[in-house]
């Protein structure tokens, strides 16, 4: 070694390799570090490499070696030090890992997406270790590198670890969920016909009919149209191909089987950029006919520029192609727009006064953001004390600290209004996420944010995942609602899951409502969480009186069933004539509930669940709310065929229709999942009651919270009570919630509002509470209960489903872990089942459930954990075992 005497020199990022029987070699470095590796301390780089393991350990920092110091950067990693496996988590329902190797010249980062096969397929999973343990079992290579950069950062994959663990869920499917870029990926799959499928087709030619087999006609029938469609191809899309064939999937895989033909996945990657084709007007020369004028015109008009759509709707295609070949018209592209909202923004919090409540709770919060330690804080206001303008005001302080925030809405019918002043108050950094954005729309927006173009991002559950850096403050509004608890897998709830994001990150998680869920507020009453009050409305506006209306009683006075009491019929009519606003509930759906034959008692029963199906007059169709299938509407029983069928019952359908009947002068709105098949349809609907173009809306639970319409001063509750009659221990708090909610429409303006209760149960105290705006006092009552029957929020609670399409499968499989269960005891631990489940039969599936309870949240996942092995053992496949933790229900 030459003597270079005390110098420095400044050579590219070093990576050395120790456990080689060579000296350490000093090489150039890459851009990233691979998983599992080391820095080297003083003297190891020189004195112990034979002792290490076989790793790469990049360093950051300067090793010593005989008077030379080696100061290192960053640059790209050589081939030969790359590792050779990576460890993929694939969107399947698997609790394991897969190992892929990475082939030459391919460099997948840890936290980024790869396309690897799968069985006979191709998926896209997140890297989560790369490293050069080689696997018992020959390893597959990954197909390709979807991401040069990480999209989860390290404190998102924590968070994606922690969902698995504590719900009980794959990793790659908690990933999925936690990235909305399903655009980016385009599933494709092929079929093509093979040389044993030629021969078949030829000697089933030759014979003149299709293949001579014990098989029914149909199938032969079939197996020929796939054979003969695929022989004049090279290959076929399997969505054409069964258009083409009626083909099923049975069909195609027995065809596999027998070497017929053969399937391929040609699934890949794609860009999801949202363009828009623009025609714009260049120099115009020569002469024009008639419809070349009128386009030429129609572009000066627009600017010069137009979109294609708007354009060939007004011209024939013809004329813009003539133009745009005599180079009189550009076709080009750019960027869509994206409307966050088109509803008014209302007042900014910065032009409003706030109150002393108001200013102690925002303060409060400051006070935690400043901190920059994690805190978890109840906001509980009633309806109309100006939340939304706390939310807000505490979100603008986080961003002039140059900090991000997430802002959580329940529904996505809450999302535009939040969107509008959001948008208002911080314009180009709010970004959007729900399910009512299109693929594309949902990328563009997750790439705003993971780029740090957006700060402030408002959205249904899904957008506690949302990649903002720096992150300060998570507010969880309405978080009460149900709908913040995904029914699917991953069963995560978004509020729990905000809490455990702003802990790892040291931000302020806020969980705001006027009916905090028992658990949250427990947990406040607990030192657990913090406790902020609002107990009065903004300008001291009073809280709407509420009026109960005994519809016993009503029914005994008129001797007929009323859908509309007397009372509020009066009230509304009222309110009409002084040019005032109307909200109606009724939380269903449909014309009516009920199909029933009056001559054998048989109703109609949807073929895939054991629910009655629902009428919907305006498509003249019977439909079932949990599947979706519909059937036409019958003229006769279809058990005895008499002709005496009646409908039982009345949906939101029928309360408009009937509303119409009553004031046919009124201008009356719908909003339910009917009316509302996208976000432009509700906010239309929403911009028209704040403009005033509607007199009365009625509504489903769509209408019951977030919405501040000051010219409503009544609001009706039609059948109040109905969720009562639930087997569900959270009927009363679910009662409770949305009587209180709904009751805060009214009386948020000048005037004073008023509320109608129509129920058959008066005297509930779910009701009676909900009556006296009286939170605590429903609380203190239900807690007791809960108490005495060791459910939440006093015991953590789990549902275990078991469901198959075969009801002797479920039997035996719930049967066979029922035992499992009476064998190993846990104290502590109480295990209710397996019984079957109020609704025994949902798509297809029957269903039985265990219901387990436990004071020990660590004790009741470990045996959950036990339980899923043994289940493994049986071979109960994993789809078939629904482990749903903190479930919030168990019909």
């Amino acid at each position: 070694m030459h003597d270079l005497g005390e110098r420095t020199l400044r050579l590219p990022r070093v990576w050395v390799r120790t456990g080689l029987e060579q000296a350490p070699r000093l090489v150039e470095g890459g851009q990233r570090e691979p998983l599992r590796t080391r820095r080297l301390g003083q003297g190891e780089a020189a004195g112990k490499t034979q002792k290490q393991s076989s790793s790469l350990t990049p360093g950051v920092e300067r090793i010593p070696a005989p008077n030379v110091t080696i100061e290192i950067s960053k640059h790209r990693t050589p081939r030969w030090l790359m590792t050779e496996f990576c460890n993929v988590a694939l969107p399947v329902p698997l609790d394991i890992l897969f190992t892929y190797r990475i082939p030459q010249g391919m460099e997948p980062v840890v936290g980024g997406r790869v396309l690897v096969p799968f069985r006979q397929q191709r998926l896209s999973g997140i890297v989560t270790e790369l490293h050069d343990r080689s696997p018992e079992i020959p390893a597959k290579s990954v197909l390709s590198v979807l991401d040069r950069s990480p999209l989860l950062d390290p404190p998102l994959v924590q968070l994606g670890k922690w969902i698995a663990d504590y719900y009980l869920a794959p990793l790659g499917e908690v990933f999925r969920t936690m990235l909305p870029l399903s655009a980016e990926f385009r599933r494709s799959v092929v079929y093509r016909i093979t040389q044993q499928g030629q021969m078949a087709l030829h000697l089933a030619g030759r014979a003149g009919s299709p293949m001579r087999s014990r098989r029914s006609e149909q199938e032969q029938w079939d197996e020929f149209r796939v054979l003969d469609y695929l022989a004049e191809r090279d290959q076929a899309r399997a969505e054409s191909l069964r258009a083409a064939t009626r083909a099923s999937a049975a069909t195609l895989a027995g065809m596999i089987r027998k070497q017929w033909i053969v399937r391929e996945d040609q699934s890949q990657g794609r860009d999801a950029s949202r363009l828009v084709k623009l025609a714009v007007l260049n120099k115009v020369e020569g002469k024009l006919n008639a419809n070349q004028g009128l386009l030429v015109d129609c572009l000066a008009r627009a600017g010069g520029k137009i979109r294609l759509g708007d354009l060939r709707s007004q011209i024939p295609r013809s004329t813009l192609g003539t133009l745009v070949k005599r180079g009189m018209v550009e076709i080009m592209e750019e960027p869509a727009d994206f409307i966050v909202s088109s509803l008014k923004a209302r007042p900014s919090p910065a032009m409003l006064q706030f109150n002393g409540g108001q200013q102690a709770a925002l303060t409060a919060i400051q006070k935690r953001v400043e901190a920059k330690e994690f805190s978890a804080i109840v906001l509980h206001g009633v309806t109309g004390s100006g939340k939304t303008a706390v939310y807000l005001a505490a979100m603008r302080s986080v961003l002039d600290r140059g900090k991000s925030a997430i802002l959580l809405v329940p529904e996505i019918g809450l999302t535009p209004a939040v969107a509008a002043d959001l948008q208002q108050a911080f314009a180009d950094q709010v970004a959007i996420l729900h399910s009512a954005l299109t693929d594309r729309e949902r990328a563009e927006q997750w790439h705003r944010i993971h780029r740090g173009a957006a700060r402030i991002v408002v959205g249904t559950r899904s957008a506690v995942f949302a990649p903002v850096s720096r992150l300060a403050l998570v507010i969880v509004d309405e978080e009460q609602d149900a709908s913040y608890k995904q029914e699917e897998m991953p069963r995560y709830h978004a509020r729990d899951v905000a809490v455990m994001r702003a802990k790892m990150a040291g931000a302020v998680a806020v969980l705001g409502s006027a009916t905090p869920s028992m658990e949250a507020y427990f947990n406040a009453t607990k030192n657990k969480y913090g406790l902020l009050e609002l107990p009065d409305r903004i300008e001291q506006r009073p809280l709407p009186e509420v009026d109960i209306v005994d519809m016993r009683r009503e029914f005994q006075e008129t001797g007929k069933e009323q859908v509309v009491s007397r009372t509020l019929a009066e009230e509304i009519r009222l309110r009409l004539g002084r040019e005032e606003q109307v909200m109606v509930l009724l939380n269903r759906r449909g014309y009516s509930p009920l199909l029933l034959c009056r001559a054998c008692g048989n109703h109609l029963e949807c073929r895939n669940c054991a629910i009655a199906m629902t009428y919907h007059k305006r498509g003249q169709r019977m439909v079932c709310h949990y599947c979706g299938f519909c059937a036409p509407v019958p003229k006769h029983c279809g058990e005895c065929g008499s002709e005496y069928v009646h409908f039982l019952g009345t949906g939101s359908e029928k309360l408009e229709e009937l509303l119409h009947a009553m004031f046919s002068q009124a201008r009356i709105g719908r909003l339910d999942r009917d009316t509302v098949r996208g976000r432009e349809d509700f906010e239309r609907t929403l911009n028209a009651l704040y403009a005033g173009d509607l007199d009365l809306l009625v509504g489903t639970q769509m209408i019951a919270k977030g919405h501040d319409i000051h010219r409503v001063t009544l609001v009706g509750v039609v059948g109040a009570d109905s969720a009562l009659g639930l087997p569900d221990f959270r009927a009363a708090e679910r009662t409770f919630q949305l009587l209180t909610q709904v009751a805060g429409r009214a009386g948020r303006g000048e005037k004073p509002g008023k509320v109608i209760l129509q129920t058959y149960f008066p005297d509930h105290y779910a009701v009676q509470y909900a009556a006296r705006h009286d939170f605590v006092g429903f609380y203190e009552k239900e807690l007791a209960f809960r108490s005495w029957m060791h459910y939440p929020p006093k015991t953590a609670l789990a549902n275990v489903l078991i469901r198959s399409p075969k009801l002797e499968e479920v039997l035996g499989w719930s049967g066979r872990l029922g035992q499992w269960f009476e064998q190993r005891p846990e104290k502590g631990i109480r295990v209710l089942g397996p019984a079957a489940a109020p609704i025994l039969r949902l798509k297809q599936d029957y269903r039985y459930h265990f219901v387990l309870k436990s004071a020990s949240r660590e004790d009741l996942n470990r045996l959950l954990r036990a339980m899923l092995a043994y289940a493994a053992q049986l071979k109960i496949p994993r789809t078939q075992i629904i482990v749903d933790v903190d479930a919030i229900w168990l019909m």
